[in-house]
């Protein structure tokens, strides 16, 4: 852990990270998928001018990103399918539940950024949900009080302070990433309740679980990408960048 910690420190610590620019519009078109596995990563996607991602790693990130396009059609995908056996409401129940463990990290990165009001309604979930809506299964928060997710993660908390993205990076399995999100996800492991509750077995097959019956309830969001898009890695690369971004300055 150690090694890794210090690995991603180095390339948060590349003297180029800091240079932002503008570059020329996006080659790709946008996917027509009615619902969006990668949402979050495309909803900032048309509403920024688009950024100069810093990428010197690129034929590596290509490598990377053609293991996971192979890992998605031929293992995840395929076992998301057969979660759909399991009736939709049931699914959403279990992702209603697993969103609600991860509500105490939201919490904790929303009070580092000293944005309390949205740390309030964090608390608010979490203790609504816990109890009335059965453990989590039920986001009674959202349907009776309108009290709506506030995500914050630890590479957002350390965006909020100014440590610069970095050099963008293609994680195996985990997808688009950046020097900061990549040391923020470390982060995000120590602060989470979740890593003192379950040894790291038990943690990789709650992950596991949680990230499969999420792909279940997905439309083939990345399918479109795969369709429409001239160059789906171009178009994943930037979408990220502007998500990160904007969700730092919001």
């Amino acid at each position: 852990m150690r090694a890794i910690i210090a690995f991603l420190l180095l390339l948060l610590l590349y003297p180029h990270f800091n240079s932002v620019a503008e570059e020329p519009p996006v080659i790709g078109g946008e996917s027509t998928a009615d619902e969006e596995f990668f949402e979050d990563d495309l909803a900032f996607f048309d509403e920024e001018p688009p950024l100069t991602v810093h990428d010197p790693i690129e034929p590596i990130n290509r490598a990377v990103f053609w293991f996971n396009d192979k890992l998605y059609f031929y293992l995840f995908k395929p076992v998301a399918k057969g979660l759909r056996v399991v009736p939709e409401r049931v699914r959403v129940s279990a992702d209603n539940f697993f969103d609600n463990l991860s509500a105490p990290l939201r919490f904790l990165n929303n009070v580092l950024q000293l944005q309390f009001d949205d740390a309030s309604d964090e608390l608010a979930r979490f203790i609504f949900n816990s109890t009335f809506g059965v453990a989590g299964l039920f986001d009674i928060a959202k349907k009776e009080g309108g009290i709506v997710r506030r995500d914050e993660d630890f590479g957002q908390t350390l965006g909020r302070y100014g440590v610069g993205s970095g050099l963008y990076l293609v994680l195996p399995v985990f997808g688009p990433s950046n020097a900061r999100d990549a040391i923020g996800r470390v982060g995000d492991y120590f602060l989470s309740p979740l890593t003192y509750a379950f040894d790291t077995e038990e943690r990789i097959a709650v992950t596991a679980v949680e990230k499969e019956n999420a792909l279940s309830l997905d439309k083939d969001t990345y399918e479109g990408i795969k369709r429409d898009a001239l160059d789906p890695y171009l178009f994943i690369r930037d979408a990220y960048a502007q998500r990160r971004e904007a969700a730092i300055k919001k």
